[in-house]
C-alpha cells in the first residue's frame, strides 16, 4: 500500500500486527537476558561450593554478592543515558561482550578479593545490557501488546537464572564451581558475534536522531514486507529529542512524583528478589537439605517467575496495570511468609518458593514493562536504567540484610517474616501510582 510523506514510525508499528520480524527481535533480546539471568544468578547457586572450596565462613560471601550488584547498579545508571544518546544496539552488544569476558576470568579467581573485583566488573556489563534489551523490545512492539512482548521477552532472564540452578547442580558435581562461570562466559561472547550481524537498532531512536532514513526504511520493510514507499519518503517521530541531561527529564513535565514512586517499587522489589536469590540455597541447605537439592528447589523461584510473567503480561495490557502490580506484590508477601513456616517439607517449599517467584519475579518484570511504556523514546532507556539502578541499591542491601539476620541466628520463620516487608511497601507505592497516573499519561 502507498504511504504518505513523513511516516510516523510509532504509528507504523502500532498499526501493524506483531509479525515475524518483531518476534525475531524479541527472541534476540530474550537470548540476551537469558544469558544475563544465567550469569547474574550464578554466584548464588555456586555459593555453597565456594564456601567449601575457599574454606571461609558463609558471611564472607556477602561482599561478593554486593559487589556484583554494585556493578549492575553502575552499569544501569550509566548505560541508560549513554544508549539514549548513542543507540540501544551498540551499548547492548558492548555490555554483553564485556560481561562474557569477565565471567570467564571469574573461573580463575583464587580468593574472595579476586572474586569480588571480577563480579564488580561483570556487573558493569550486565547493568548496561538490561535497559537496552527492554527498550528495544518495547520500541519494536505495537502499543496493544507492548507489556506482553516485554514480559515474554524477559522470561529469558528467569529461564536463564533457573537453568543456572539446574546447570550448577550438574556442573559443580562433575567439573567444580569454576565450570559454571566458563559456560556463563563463553555463551555471551559467541552470542555477541551473532547479534552483531542480526540485531537492528530501534527505528524510534533512529527517527529521533535524524538522517537515518535508509536504515529505518530497511527495518520497516522487514516488519512489513508489503510496505510500498515513495522514493523521497521521510520518517518522523511524534516526540522530540532530549534537549538537556536525560536524567533531569525524568523529573520534567509532571513526572517527578511518578519517577520517585517507581524508584521505590524497584528498590523494594529488587531488595526482596536478590535476598531470596542469593540466600535461599544456603538457608535451605542449613535447614538440613542437601546442597544439590537446595539448588534445584531454589530454581523454582525463577520457574515460578517465568510462569508469572507469561500470565501477567496480558493482565497488564488489559487492566489497570499498576493496580494489578500492587495486588501481585501483596500476594508475594504472603508466599514469602509461607516459605519460612513450612520447615524442611520439600513439597511445601517447592510450592511456596514457586509462588514467591510467580509474584516477586513476575511483579518485577511487570514493573520493567510498565516503565518502558511510561517514558518517551528520548529518555526511555534512561528511565529504565535509573529505575533499575536505584533498584540495585535495594538489591545490594537485600543480601547484606540476609547475612545480618543469619549472623544473628534467626530462624527461618523470622527471616522470611522480615523478608515480606519490602514487597508490602512496593505494593503500597504501586497502588498510589494506580490512583494518580497511568502508563499512558507519562509518554
Amino acid at each position: 500500500m502507498d504511504m504518505p510523506q513523513g511516516i510516523n514510525v510509532r504509528h507504523f508499528i502500532d498499526e501493524r500486527k506483531f509479525g515475524k520480524y518483531q518476534f525475531l527481535v524479541t527472541a534476540m533480546c530474550a537470548l540476551v537476558v537469558f544469558l544475563d539471568g544465567f550469569d547474574t544468578q550464578a554466584i548464588g547457586y555456586v555459593a555453597p561450593a565456594i564456601v567449601k572450596a575457599f574454606a571461609v565462613n558463609r558471611s564472607a560471601l556477602s561482599p561478593v554478592f554486593s559487589a556484583s550488584l554494585v556493578g549492575l547498579m553502575l552499569g544501569a545508571l550509566l548505560g541508560g543515558p549513554i544508549s539514549d544518546r548513542f543507540g540501544r544496539r551498540p551499548v547492548l552488544l558492548t555490555g554483553m561482550l564485556f560481561f562474557g569476558v569477565m565471567s570467564l576470568l571469574t573461573a580463575y579467581a583464587t580468593s574472595i578479593p579476586e572474586l569480588l573485583e571480577l563480579r564488580l566488573l561483570t556487573g558493569l556489563g550486565l547493568g548496561c545490557v538490561m535497559p537496552n534489551a527492554i527498550a528495544l523490545t518495547s520500541e519494536f512492539s505495537p502499543e496493544r501488546t507492548r507489556s506482553t512482548a516485554v514480559m515474554v521477552m524477559f522470561c529469558g532472564f528467569s529461564l536463564g537464572a533457573a537453568l543456572g540452578g539446574l546447570a550448577a547442580a550438574a556442573l559443580i558435581h562433575d567439573y567444580g564451581w569454576q565450570s559454571v562461570f566458563v559456560v556463563g562466559g563463553v555463551l555471551p561472547c559467541v552470542a555477541t558475534a551473532v547479534l552483531w550481524l542480526h540485531l537492528p537498532e530501534s527505528v524510534r531512536f533512529l527517527a529521533l536522531s535524524g538522517q537515518q532514513d535508509a536504515k529505518i526504511l530497511k527495518t520497516l520493510c522487514k516488519i512489513d514486507p508489503a510496505f510500498v514507499h515513495q522514493p523521497s519518503v521521510r520518517f518522523v517521530a511524534d516526540e522530540h529529542p532530549s534537549q538537556s541531561f536525560p536524567v533531569k527529564q525524568l523529573f520534567a513535565d509532571k513526572r517527578a512524583v511518578f519517577t520517585l514512586l517507581l524508584w521505590l517499587v524497584f528498590f523494594m522489589s529488587l531488595m526482596d528478589l536478590y535476598f531470596l536469590s542469593n540466600w535461599l540455597p544456603i538457608i535451605i541447605s542449613d535447614a538440613g537439605i542437601p546442597v544439590a537439592s537446595a539448588a534445584l528447589i531454589t530454581a523454582m523461584l525463577q520457574i515460578g517467575g517465568t510462569v508469572g510473567t507469561l500470565v501477567l503480561g496480558r493482565v497488564f495490557d488489559k487492566f489497570s496495570p499498576f493496580r494489578a502490580l500492587s495486588l501481585i506484590y501483596l500476594l508475594a508477601a504472603a508466599f514469602i511468609v509461607l516459605v519460612g513456616t513450612v520447615g524442611t517439607s520439600i513439597p511445601m517449599l517447592v510450592i511456596s518458593i514457586f509462588g514467591a517467584g510467580f509474584c516477586v519475579v513476575g511483579g518485577q518484570i511487570g514493573a520493567n514493562a510498565l516503565t518502558a511504556r511510561s517514558y518517551p523514546t528520548a529518555i526511555r532507556a534512561t528511565g529504565l536504567g535509573w529505575a533499575l539502578g536505584i533498584g540495585r541499591i535495594g538489591s545490594i542491601i537485600g543480601p547484606v540484610v540476609g547475612g545480618l539476620l543469619l549472623s544473628l541466628q534467626w530462624d527461618m520463620h523470622q527471616v522470611f517474616l522480615v523478608g515480606a516487608i519490602p514487597v508490602l511497601i512496593a505494593a503500597v507505592a504501586a497502588f498510589i501510582i494506580s490512583r494518580s497516573w497511568t502508563a499512558h499519561t507519562m509518554t
